[in-house]
This record gives structure tokens, sequence and C-alpha cells, in this order.
């Protein structure tokens, strides 16, 4: 896995290099110069939009395990920097996120399963998100080769969301015995029943309709808010679009990013989506890789305060995870480590991290 990693970083730097030295170095630095107090307020919004999604978050949980909206928006902080600026699968930092709940009193069944209703609150939505752009690019520019590209990955992802439901009910869970039997690193992990309670906490959490759809609701205005992004930074350089181009470009943009989920930071896979959905409205290559690069820093001013607020938390003194209340006459176990399981973002996809503690040497 890690070789894998390692290879498909060095094929996105390589795209990378080879995009900006065809488009002109020079010609790509006047652009972002030319963004100006613009790539400011990118900023602004990714950081408004990661606390959005902490929110997003926050909602889910029953009343009775709820942590404070100001963890969730600071752990939400730490899983946006590991998922974009360490070499992980882009859900590492989930799963971090939800062992760091258990620090703050959090039951660890609750945390986990938390953090899959949020995975599947942020798939399900992006989803959605994808097809509103679809839908509004073929209105303005017709049907196209971008089009049956991202209708097909559309009619792989729904099937695969689908999947990634079925195995957070109790028809996977020996899905995902077996892969934790096969993959999980400790034997923490492994412990007796600790599936057991992740799924009597799934079950809970799902069992909420009202919040799951509150969860569902708060993530897709989250989507929208990060075309703020594409908007303003392409009107500051020179080449303002309307709302609704921007819904495209950020929508399909996004889309591209999480079909490249084996690549870190979708290096090569981003810039190369920009370029192609910036030529649809006539913006050049130069301005598209710009906007990458605004987007990028915006990845790093909100990326590393989150990654500095994860050292701090992993070396606070934090509260004992609370007892599960189990809905089974079974013992109750208290697990301080998140099993590793199955997640999921766009595309359907399903990884399994191995290793927490190979994250935090990244860091």
């Amino acid at each position: 896995m890690k070789r894998l990693t390692t290879l498909a970083l060095i094929v996105g730097l390589c795209t990378v290099v080879g995009l900006f030295l065809s488009s002109g170095l020079e010609d790509v630095a006047a652009a972002v110069v030319s963004a100006g107090w613009g790539a400011l307020i990118v900023v602004v919004a990714r950081g408004f939009a990661v606390a959005w999604a902490g929110l997003g978050w926050y909602v889910i949980f029953p009343k009775m395990a709820r942590p404070t909206l100001w963890d969730c928006m600071t752990l939400r902080f730490v899983r946006e920097g590991i998922n974009t600026l360490l070499p992980v699968a882009q859900v590492g930092g989930d799963f971090v996120g939800a062992r760091l709940l258990t620090k703050r009193g959090v039951p660890g069944g609750v945390a986990g399963a938390s953090m899959f209703v949020d995975l599947m609150t942020q798939a399900v939505t992006q989803f959605l998100f994808t097809v509103a752009g679809v839908l509004l690019l073929v209105w303005i520019a017709g049907d196209g080769p971008i089009v049956r590209t991202v209708a097909g990955g559309l009619a792989l992802a729904a099937p695969a969301l689908g999947a990634f439901y079925l195995i957070q009910r109790r028809s996977g869970h020996k899905v995902i015995q077996a892969l934790v039997s096969r993959f999980a690193g400790s034997r923490e992990w492994r412990a007796l029943g600790a599936i057991d309670v992740l799924y009597d906490s799934l079950k809970r959490l799902y069992g909420h309709r009202g919040r799951v759809a509150g969860g569902l609701g708060i993530h897709l205005v989250g989507w929208f808010i990060g075309t703020i992004e594409v908007y303003v930074a392409l009107h500051f350089m020179g080449y303002p679009v309307s709302i609704v181009e921007a819904v495209v470009i950020e929508s399909l943009a996004q889309a591209v990013r999480g079909a490249a989920f084996a690549v870190p930071g979708a290096l090569g896979a981003q810039e190369g989506g920009l370029i192609a959905l910036c030529a649809i409205f006539g913006i050049p290559a130069e301005a598209a890789l710009a906007l990458s690069l605004v987007k990028r820093l915006a990845d790093l001013l909100v990326g590393v305060p989150g990654l500095f607020a994860w050292h701090a938390l992993e070396g606070s003194d934090a509260a004992a995870p609370a007892v599960v209340p189990e809905i089974r006459s079974e013992p109750v176990l208290r697990h301080d480590l998140l099993v590793p399981v199955l997640a999921n973002d766009f595309g359907g996809r399903a990884r399994v991290e191995t290793d927490l503690g190979d994250l935090k040497k990244c860091a």
C-alpha cells in the first residue's frame, strides 16, 4: 500500500511539473499574483467551509453522547489537515478524528459510528452536488466528452454508495469482521465485540432520521459554499464567471479530486481537471493552474493549524471514554482506539487504514 501511494505521488508530481512547464511558469505566476486579495478570501471561505462541515458532524450525535460543537469543529480541522496534507488515503484523518473524540469523553462506539455516518452524508451530498454540476453543464454547453465521462463515473458511484451503506447495516457485519481480521495492525483493534459495539451505535444513529437529514442538509450547503473559491479567485484574476459556471467548475473538480483518492493531495488530477473544466468557459490553462495554486494555498493555511491541533490534542490530558450503553445483554467493552474498517467518499471507493501510528509520524 505504501509503495502504491509513493508511486502515485511520483506520478502526480511529474504530471504537475509537466502541466506547469507546458503552460509557462511566468504566465501562471502572473495569474497567481493577479489574484491578490482574492486568495485571502478563498482561504477564509475554506476555513468557514471546514467549520461548517464540523456542524454537519455535530448534528448527527445523540444528545446523551454529544460532544461540544467546538470539539467537532476543531477535530474537523484536524481531519482536513491530515486528509489534504499528509501522504495517506483521503479518509485517514477521519479515523484519527473519531479516535480523538474518545479522548473528549465520547463513547468509542458512538465516535466510530459518527465518523461512518458523517462520511456517508458527505459522500451522498457530494454525489448530488456533482449531479447538479453535470445538469448545469448540459444546460450551458450541451452534451460533450466531459459530461459523458462524469456521467459514467456517477453510474459507477451510485451502486458503490449503496454498498457502503449496506455494509454499515447488520448485513455487512461479517465483511467488516473479515477485513479487520485481515488488515488490522494492532491486537486491541481486533478486540472481541468491538464491531458489535460499532454496529449497535450505527443502528442508533441511523435510526434518528431527523439528525441524519440535518447532516445531509448541512453538508449539501457546504459543497455550495466551496463554489465561492472558484467565483472569487477567477474574478480577481480577470476571468469573471457566473455563479452557475462556478458551480459547474467546483462540483466537477471536486469529483475529480474524489476519483483520484489514491494520489496524495490529488496532485496532477486537480490541475488537469481544472484545465479541462475552465477551458469550457474560455479560461486559459495558466489561469486554471493559478486557481489550483490558490486552492492549494487554502489547503496549506487551513490544514497546517489542523495538524498543530492534532499534535496538541494527542498530548493533552483528556477525559477517559465513557462506557457505551449496550442494548443487548452481552458485556460492554470500552475501546480507546477505533476499529479501522471501511470508509468512503465520492466514487464509492472503500479503503482500509491499517496503522494510524504511521499517520502521527507524518505530522
